[in-house]
């Protein structure tokens, strides 16, 4: 088993929001065995193994992503002629890149939020996480949901996205696309058979959607209550991609355990989400990092309407107590720049610690595990240096130097 232990100016503790300085972990095999500062030698006794000194860094838990979709973006990407030009192997060899930039930049945690690609029917987030689970790759710990369950016309259907003639890119009910209580319950039962772990559904439009007002809500009530159903049933969360306020209260009274986006939300729906433990993953850096000046006209409104509210309404929903998860949406912001949602969370008003958990603690909670989101003895050796004390710049997150998955050095973004 390998030995090491990490010297660096500080560590961060998530539990107090202290620096602990300096920083000492000491690491066997995948593991955090000892956490010290000033005089850890009396309690971790001498260095074991191999020392790796850190110099200046400061030390954080790996940070978590909880809404990125590796099976799309990245290099060679063309947009519309990539959606039906690219087969599964070709998105697989892509990803490759993009879980690589994603583990660099410091996220050893991802969220795979719903794939909306043709693919057979082949759960290829699953696959990606079992490649990397195996050490073949390096990316990060991916949390898979499978493909994303959608009506048909609905935000995640493919086709509506750029205005397909019917038939083109037909997609199957085992790809997501789903009509009524026994359509929706069979998707669910297909991406839990074949290894998603959580349930990804399209609850309202968004921005990029063609038909209908981005908060329209496209799945009835009947029909959500079908998904989270059989998603509770097997111990799985439901996610959901929601803007408007409306469908945002539908989503919640239905069961649903995470709100993505949620830009249009209202006091009556925050309130809501507060009083039934809701989470929310606001992707807000899109508002600022999404170009849309190419799109259609109708999705350009939409954005210069929707954008604004997504600058406010993660604070209004902050500081009633929703509980907040980092989420990028990334390819929306490019694989590998998924702490630029760190910094923009500051922007809109969050204060730097409360952000830090939002991408640790607090998405450790969401995915149910306590294994990770803190340096601690016991947990995951999942450990990251920044170059400087990210409590006063969280730019630092932006300028990861030092990446450490399950006790194995990765580097960084040097």
């Amino acid at each position: 088993m390998t030995v090491l232990t990490l010297r660096a100016a500080g560590l961060l503790d998530m539990d107090t929001g202290e620096i602990i300085r300096p920083g000492i972990l000491r690491v066997e095999g995948d593991r955090i065995v000892g956490v010290g500062g000033v005089g850890a030698g009396a309690v971790m006794g001498e260095p074991e193994g191999e020392i790796v000194d850190l110099g200046d860094l400061v030390l954080l838990p790996g940070l978590m992503d909880m809404e990125v979709n590796l099976l799309m973006g990245g290099r060679g990407e063309t947009g519309l002629a990539s959606s039906v030009q690219d087969d599964p192997p070709l998105r697989m060899l892509r990803a490759v890149g993009n879980a690589r930039r994603t583990l660099r930049a410091g996220f050893t945690t991802v969220r795979n939020l719903g794939l909306f690609v043709k693919t057979g029917g082949y759960l290829l987030d699953v696959a990606l996480g079992k490649a990397i689970d195996a050490g073949w790759i390096d990316g990060p710990r991916i949390v898979p949901a499978g493909h994303a369950i959608t009506p048909t016309g609905g935000h995640l259907d493919p086709t509506m996205f750029s205005a397909f003639a019917p038939d083109v890119l037909k997609l199957t009910l085992e790809e997501g696309i789903a009509n009524g209580v026994d359509e929706v319950r069979k998707a669910v039962r297909y991406q839990i058979k074949h290894g998603a772990q959580l349930i990804k559904v399209c609850v309202s439009g968004g921005v990029m959607s063609l038909t209908g007002a981005p908060g329209a809500q496209h799945y009835s009530t009947e029909e959500l209550r079908a998904i989270v159903d059989e998603a509770h049933r097997r111990g799985l969360r439901v996610a959901a991609h929601t803007h408007g306020a409306e469908a945002v209260k539908e989503a919640v009274g239905a069961g649903i355990d995470c709100i993505e986006h949620g830009f249009l939300v209202d006091d009556e729906a925050i309130d809501l989400m507060v009083r039934s433990g809701t989470y929310l993953v606001p992707t807000t850096r899109l508002a600022d990092a999404m170009d849309v000046s190419k799109a259609a006209p109708e999705l350009q409104a939409k954005a210069a309407e929707m954008f604004p509210k997504a600058r406010t309404s993660v604070k209004a929903a902050f500081d009633a107590g929703v509980k907040i998860a980092v989420g990028t949406d990334a390819p929306a912001i490019p694989h590998g720049r998924n702490a630029d949602e760190l910094v923009a969370l500051v922007e809109r008003g969050l204060d730097p610690l409360s952000v830090l958990r939002a991408a640790t603690v607090v998405a450790a909670e969401l995915i149910q595990v306590s294994d990770r989101g803190r340096l601690a003895e016991g947990l995951l050796a999942d450990v990251i240096g920044v170059p400087g004390d990210p409590l006063a710049d969280i730019t630092v997150t932006q300028q990861v130097r030092f990446v450490m998955k399950g006790g194995k050095v990765y580097g960084g973004n040097r």
